[in-house]
């Protein structure tokens, strides 16, 4: 089987070149990025620079069975239209590429972020509405290009389109780029280990699901191996991390904060260009509901091997120390020495 990746070198891209390198049933991974990998490739990969937002990605695709499309831009919050120009249109143009090389598998990253607020006290299936949050860029992005797959899915039957709705994706190698998209450079490293967390914030409805990439990665090889899947498969890890998991696991003191409160600090602060994080991620955290995972579980026999609390603390080891990957999503040293070009660039101003 040949695999092709378009995102290959981030969070999600650098888990799944894994897998997949581990994997007897794949014989060929072309690894699609905006920059290529220094050094010598993984297993079974053959590296391709493209950018899905201008160049043509047919030659890439062309002979591949299954194509993956993890490229995604989380961040400039202040440009929307340079992450619209990446995140939809990139994604229709991956689509296109798909069809014109006639593979005949699409996998797709979709999130969390696709649903429309919903309940955070019962967890609700795949059938959830996708309208996203509407102050959020990033959800309204995913929501949008659901609808591309819906309507792809209409015209063209014989392609089998699978969509993963993760929750948060951590693990150790993505420090760096979380750290770059979340906090900006004003944040040490050594602030965010876990001894130093002395709180967290107990705010109505502020509660997250997270995953590992690693089992992230894993429910990718199942959907790419059995080929009579399709559809949306929500994936997470328990417990849910609200503030009395986050307190129990940081060994830190929940301490009440109204709303209203943390989203204007969010807002002052972001629009002072102290930190990247827009009040959109507020609204997110807040409103998207709680995901099941029976479907993953049953038909794809997808068990994540890390909790939701293992993989947030293997994230603030990675943090406090720095950390990061091989590739120049997760450089640990991409934003500089003193992490000077993430200041001249401005904060939060591009990716």
């Amino acid at each position: 089987m040949r695999v092709a990746i378009v995102g290959a070198t981030g969070n999600v891209g650098s888990a799944l070149l894994r897998a997949l390198g581990r994997d007897e049933r794949v014989r060929e991974i072309v690894g699609i990025a905006r920059r290529r990998p220094q050094g010598p490739p993984p297993p079974k990969v053959t590296w391709a620079v493209a950018d899905v937002a201008r160049d043509d990605l047919a030659p890439a695709l062309t002979g591949a069975d299954v194509v993956v499309h993890l490229a995604w831009l989380i961040q400039p919050d202040r440009h929307p239209e340079a992450m619209e120009a990446v995140n939809v249109g990139g994604s229709r143009r991956v689509f296109e590429a798909t069809l014109r090389a006639g593979a005949g598998t699409l996998v797709v990253a979709s999130s969390v972020g696709v649903y429309s607020p919903g309940p955070k006290d019962r967890a609700v299936d795949e059938s959830w509405p996708r309208e996203g949050i509407p102050t959020s860029t990033y959800s309204q992005h995913k929501a949008q290009v659901e609808r591309m797959l819906d309507a792809l899915e209409a015209e063209h039957p014989h392609v089998r389109v699978a969509r993963l709705r993760p929750g948060l994706i951590f693990q150790r190698d993505a420090a760096s780029e979380i750290r770059r998209y979340f906090l900006g450079p004003l944040v040490p490293n050594p602030l965010l280990r876990r001894a130093l967390l002395p709180m967290v914030p107990r705010t109505d409805r502020l509660s997250f699901q997270a995953v590992h990439a690693d089992d992230v990665a894993d429910a990718y090889c199942r959907v790419i191996a059995q080929r009579d899947v399709g559809g949306a498969f929500n994936l997470a890890a328990e417990p849910l991390m609200d503030s009395e998991e986050m307190a129990r696991v940081l060994h830190a003191r929940p301490v009440p904060v109204p709303a209203r409160v943390l989203r204007t600090a969010a807002d002052l602060t972001w629009r002072a260009h102290l930190q990247p994080t827009s009040p959109g991620w507020i609204d997110l955290a807040r409103g998207i509901p709680v995901m099941a995972t029976t479907r993953a579980r049953s038909e794809l026999g997808w068990t994540p091997r890390h909790s939701a609390s293992e993989a947030l603390l293997e994230l603030l080891d990675g943090l406090g120390h720095g950390a990061g990957g091989p590739t120049p999503p997760l450089d640990p040293h991409a934003g500089g020495r003193f992490r000077r070009h993430e200041l001249a660039r401005g904060i939060g101003s591009r990716p």
